[in-house]
């Protein structure tokens, strides 16, 4: 029986009932979800097709990487999927706080200003911009940084944001996933609206688009509304975790032009930069993300119910449309952050066996515990859950490569609360 195939995996009778109540209220938010993705996956198929996908073009290169059918092919691929005039799509970006830093380090000048009008970005951005003194920032190459606070219900403060562009300002970023805030994140048609307000307000503003965990959570992305450029990693969604590495940018030619020249150099832009033996993973895991994104948005909706039911501050909450594939719970302590850490990493396919702590990490002003046993290490599309330690002490749950294996840590999370006695069933 299905029960107990979770009790071997430690998973206690009360657990799992509890879990299979949740399940049975879920059938038509999961039917929707598979639609989607079907919707998404022929998006992806006709890319493939209409830019003649070959053999040929899963063939590495080395050194120069000239003439490199297959990465030329799969920027193409990207571009037509985001409806775009160009993509960089490269294993030498290696995240997503790296594609953003070459995106905005290109297209930004001594004397321009950045403007986020979501509020403040996540941590690891707060050095690339110069928010947190950093070697190499944009404030220490002369970029200043404006922001415009979300008002008290996560929404846009249109009034503050038209008073903080001015004749420095020239670009806008907007973050679409949450990170470490317990905010909403933004709907496609959300960001479409804050981009035709910005560009009323001043013609010829470059837009970019942190599109972080967002990736076919939607039938639009953000290029699709308006963003000059949308930014993203390889090892989150559009991965579908078989890329071990990478990031993307799509958007204008002119912006795409400028950060292939800042992520190789001058003049060699996208000429250059070998793909080495990666390009299988890349296509394939492109194919893959549409159904992968699936399983991790069930996932995510599970886990805001199971724990909505018992009285934990959820965002989105157990109801709401999902714009990306985080699941933000509030649980008010760094024990119970353990605790459902310990769970998530018991789920896992790879390092199953070790408890996750709080630690310093790179990029970030606070301890940070992370649960990810993962095939790519740092892959949030597989199963993970993070969150720096500071009030109000909350969890950030993403991934799962299948449907069953986020089950099946959202269970586990809750059993380790529920034997430290941090939650009654």
């Amino acid at each position: 029986m299905t029960e107990n195939i979770y009790k071997s995996l430690g998973v206690s009778d009360e657990v799992y009932n509890y879990g299979e109540e949740i399940l049975a209220s879920l059938k038509d938010r999961f039917q929707a979800i598979d639609e989607m993705a079907e919707r998404n996956q022929a998006k992806v198929l006709r890319a493939m097709q209409e830019n003649r996908v070959s053999a040929q073009c899963f063939a590495g290169t080395t050194g120069y990487g000239h003439d490199d059918l297959g990465r030329d092919t799969l920027e193409k691929v990207y571009a037509s999927c985001f409806h775009t005039e160009a993509a960089l799509v490269r294993p030498h970006i290696t995240c997503g706080t790296h594609a953003l830093a070459v995106a905005l380090s290109a297209n930004l000048l001594p004397g321009d200003e950045l403007l986020s009008p979501v509020g403040r970005p996540y941590d690891t951005l707060e050095e690339v911009i110069g928010i947190r003194e950093s070697a190499c920032s944009l404030k220490e190459y002369g970029v200043s940084y404006r922001q415009a606070d979300l008002l008290p219900d996560g929404s846009f403060d249109y009034d503050a944001i038209k008073k903080a562009i001015n004749e420095k300002t020239k670009l806008v970023t907007i973050q679409r996933s949450k990170g470490y805030q317990m905010r909403p994140s933004f709907s496609v048609k959300q960001i479409g609206e804050l981009i035709a307000f910005v560009k009323k307000v001043k013609p010829g503003l470059t837009v970019m688009v942190d599109n972080c965990y967002g990736e076919f959570v939607e039938a639009l992305e953000p290029s699709d509304v308006g963003a000059d450029m949308t930014v993203g990693s390889l090892i989150k969604n559009p991965g579908g975790g078989l890329a071990p590495i990478g990031g993307y940018i799509v958007g204008t030619q002119k912006c795409i032009d400028r950060c292939a020249n800042r992520l190789s150099a001058p003049g060699l832009g996208q000429d250059v930069g070998a793909s080495l033996s990666v390009m299988t993973n890349l296509y394939q895991g492109f194919f893959l993300s549409p159904t992968v994104v699936a399983g991790a948005l069930k996932g995510a909706v599970f886990a805001a119910n199971v724990y909505e039911k018992l009285g934990f501050k959820v965002i989105p909450d157990g109801k709401e449309a999902r714009h990306d594939i985080i699941q933000a719970v509030e649980l008010g302590s760094p024990a119970r952050m353990e605790a459902f850490c310990r769970g998530i990493q018991a789920a896992a396919p790879v390092d199953s066996y070790v408890t996750p702590v709080p630690a310093p990490m790179p990029g970030y002003d606070d301890d940070v515990i992370m649960a990810a046993g993962a095939f790519v290490q740092g892959s949030s599309i597989e199963l993970s859950a993070d969150g720096p330690i500071r009030p109000p002490y909350a969890v950030y749950f993403q991934g799962g490569l299948t449907w069953y294996n986020a089950k099946t840590g959202i269970l586990l999370s809750l059993q380790k609360l529920y034997e430290a006695g941090e939650v009654a069933l």
